[in-house]
């Protein structure tokens, strides 16, 4: 990557490399305490394994906008949002009982394989999995304040940390209290909007900025720029969820049906829906171990009503607001092209 280009490959390569490092230091840290613990070593490891490296790209750029050069020790800040990422990831799949991720066992899962001793595999391999994730979220921090920037630079963007974490703990949390509740688009959106939409691109943008001393007016325009694009990622990620293929997704294409949870698509749908097929849908959600049928059901009316027409002229609305708030910004050339490059491959994508 030169300070001309984009090169997202490249600039992933670099994220990769200091994420398997930092986490495999402290992994190796973790079984040396006790061979008990290597599985869990293992699962911290294979939470970074694999990402888009989205919201370490967001980072980046919102402090090469500012003006900064490249710098291997922004990498290393950009990249503790991937580990933020990943912790939120392992407490997600926990809180809705996935049992896959990028075509693998999610975490609480590939555990239960280290405890067949225990009364209570299951539940111990839960309790293993929200360790992972906890030390993981730990771990986000530690490589921050390690990466090499300033202790100046650092204080700027302290602030925003802790707004971050509350906002992804508020989303998770609304997100439990919706599940099963009748549909509601308003509440669904602002469950994307903090459970997603903030952690995936406004907030690691506006650290990028901080970090770099952005002023208010840029600030300003990074969060116009950010909520919608970030609530544009999740509203594909439910369309992915329910239509995507899981071969490409990586995940369990039946997870929210027999979740019952409050995405946007389900919303529209229910919106959409007149009263008989709202008692079938009552019928079929929240119904685990009920098998492909009810997902079939379910994708049958949603597609009837178009409802998923509905969620992508509500994702190609909030891309264009997006990009119309990054053009009035007047960016450099290379931090402009970066950014709408990212706004499409983050709406725009099978997994």
């Amino acid at each position: 990557m030169t300070a001309e280009r984009w090169e997202p490959t490249a600039f992933k390569a670099r994220v990769d490399e200091v994420l398997r490092r930092h986490v495999a230091d402290e992994a190796d840290g973790l079984a040396a305490v006790d061979p008990a613990l290597g599985p869990v070593a293992e699962q911290l490891e294979a939470a970074v394994a694999d990402g888009k490296r989205l919201r370490a790209a967001f980072c980046y750029w919102g402090w090469r906008a500012v003006g900064q050069p490249d710098s291997g020790a922004l990498v290393r800040a950009a990249a503790s949002m991937e580990l933020v990422h990943a912790a939120a990831v392992v407490h997600d799949d926990l809180i809705d009982d996935s049992p896959l991720r990028h075509g693998r066992p999610t975490a609480h899962m590939a555990l239960r394989g280290a405890l067949e001793h225990h009364p209570r595999a299951a539940a111990g391999a839960r309790s293993l999995a929200m360790l992972v994730g906890d030390l993981l979220m730990s771990l986000a921090g530690q490589l921050f304040v390690t990466s090499g920037l300033p202790a100046a630079y650092l204080g700027r963007a302290r602030p925003l940390w802790a707004a971050l974490a509350r906002d992804l703990v508020a989303g998770e949390c609304l997100e439990i209290l919706h599940t099963g509740a009748a549909p509601d688009t308003t509440a669904s959106l602002k469950v994307i909007r903090y459970k997603t939409a903030k952690y995936t691109v406004e907030q690691p943008l506006l650290i990028g900025g901080a970090l770099a001393g952005a002023g208010g007016r840029l600030r300003e325009g990074y969060s116009a720029y950010g909520l919608p694009l970030g609530e544009a990622f999740q509203l594909r990620d439910d369309l992915l969820g329910l239509f995507g293929d899981p071969g490409t997704t990586g995940k369990a294409g039946a997870d929210d049906v027999h979740g019952h949870r409050p995405t946007a698509l389900l919303a529209e749908t229910w919106r959409l829906a007149g009263d008989e097929d709202r008692e079938r849908l009552r019928a079929l959600l929240g119904r685990r171990g009920s098998g492909g049928d009810a997902l079939e059901a379910v994708r049958e009316v949603m597609l009837r009503l178009k409802a998923p027409d509905r969620v992508e002229a509500m994702i190609a609305e909030r891309v264009e607001e997006a990009l119309r708030a990054l053009g009035e910004l007047n960016l450099p050339a290379a931090p402009a092209a970066a950014l709408t490059a990212l706004a499409h491959s983050a709406t725009v994508r099978r997994s």
